[in-house]
């Protein structure tokens, strides 16, 4: 019998081939590596209800991304969260940042408070990693980045924000005063403002005021009166605003202060039409419901909102409430799913992933219209890295429940304004 000599390539294809027909399993290819993204929040510490909001809702939003197949024009890429804790402590912002990087990180996300996202800053631009904010406020923690960018201190900006600045939060919030006054049908003449003294309250107070300047509306500011944060008494600065009369209370709060000062109102007797916050982070969460009980009924403020008249929304809510324990989908929960929401879409776009300035000009270009919070228009990023339709909601606490009243496109009910008297 002649012998039949095969070529290694014609041997590999009777194998493949025997293989199939018998039914043994080949070699599976390598699976997809998957883009890795430092998610980093407060999940301990003063901060961490929200900061474990934000955490559930980012994870939430790469679980469905992997489960609808990833990046698909990346081959099924699948992200991975690298989670971080700053602990509630500015410094830790870049800690956890350069520890993420460390490990893989092409993407960083966070980080709630402004003075921990401002620390995560350097190791971004530094480290070439890009950074995309999914809740803080603070003007500079995107404009001084854009600034040394413009005046040729640094090539590539790799800081983006999809939230609100406390500048936009100030324009929004002197327009809904006014506008929620006139459909209230009265006229307060004098607004008390007070506000944490840290990062991300001295810049929306600051924001507040120039916007009223701007605006020039009927209603004057009279005072304004900071407290050091965190706060261990307001007994004093609620005196202070008891001697002033105010019409309207504007506070600018953290929950642990929120938590002084609204009781500290009630045991003064404080006077006013009602209380009105320009922004005030975590007043709609069920351990501040818990806590504050009927000192926190009718109190609205202008924060980020979902917007509950998308069939998206409420089916995210239902499964949110699901998977926290019946938690409420909403500021932190939401902007962090949306984030990761956002990055997929950048990823998807993006010439190279394995470029960091492919990723940014990725960036932007984006122009995403999915997102389930409540924004002016579709997602983008404008010269100082900020997203300008991120609007903020007046948010009302109507019978023990946070819900969007104003302005009337968001609203799911009318406000109560004057609150009625005790």
């Amino acid at each position: 019998m002649a012998k039949i000599r095969l070529s290694r390539r014609a041997f590999l294809r009777s194998t493949a081939a025997g293989a199939a027909v018998l039914g043994f399993p080949l070699p599976l290819r390598a699976q997809p590596k998957t883009f890795k993204i430092g998610a980093i929040h407060p999940v301990t510490g003063p901060l961490a209800e929200p900061g474990q909001a934000c955490r559930l809702g980012a994870q939430m939003a790469a679980d469905a991304i992997n489960a609808a197949g990833g990046i698909k024009s990346k081959g099924g890429l699948k992200l991975e969260l690298l989670l971080g804790d700053t602990q509630t402590k500015p410094e830790n912002g870049r800690v956890e940042a350069e520890r993420a990087v460390g490990q893989g990180a092409r993407m960083l996300l966070g980080s709630f408070d402004s003075g921990s996202t401002n620390s995560m800053v350097s190791v971004a631009q530094q480290k070439r990693v890009p950074l995309l904010v999914d809740i803080a406020a603070a003007d500079p923690i995107t404009a001084n980045v854009a600034k040394s960018v413009k005046e040729g201190q640094q090539k590539v900006q790799y800081v983006y924000r999809n939230f609100p600045t406390g500048s936009s939060f100030g324009r929004n919030a002197v327009q809904y005063f006014t506008e929620i006054f006139k459909e209230a049908g009265v006229a307060p003449k004098r607004v008390v403002l007070m506000h944490a003294n840290d990062l991300f309250g001295t810049n929306q107070m600051r924001g507040f005021k120039a916007a009223w300047e701007a605006a020039k509306p009927s209603w004057e500011i009279v005072e304004i009166i900071p407290w050091p944060e965190p706060p261990s008494d307001l007994s004093t600065e609620v005196a202070r605003l008891k001697a002033l009369k105010p019409d309207v209370i504007a506070p600018i709060t953290r929950p642990a202060s929120a938590q002084l000062l609204l009781p500290e109102i009630r045991k003064q007797r404080v006077e006013s039409l009602g209380i009105v916050g320009p922004g005030s982070p975590g007043l709609y969460e069920a351990g501040q419901l818990a806590a504050l009980k009927e000192d926190l009924e009718y109190v609205m403020a202008s924060n980020p909102w979902p917007n509950f008249r998308n069939p998206r929304t409420q089916r995210l809510a239902e499964e949110y409430q699901k998977r926290s324990g019946g938690r409420l989908f909403d500021t932190n929960s939401g902007y962090s799913y949306d984030a990761v929401f956002v990055i997929a879409d950048v990823l998807e776009r993006a010439a190279k992933l394995d470029d960091p300035d492919a990723i940014v000009d990725a960036i932007h270009k984006t122009t995403y219209t999915a997102g389930l919070m409540q924004y002016g228009g579709p997602i983008h990023f404008n010269e100082t890295g900020d997203n300008p339709n991120a609007i903020p909601t007046m948010v009302q606490i109507l019978k023990a429940k946070p819900v969007a009243v104003w302005p009337k496109e968001a609203a799911l009910q009318k406000f109560v304004f004057p609150r009625p008297k005790a």
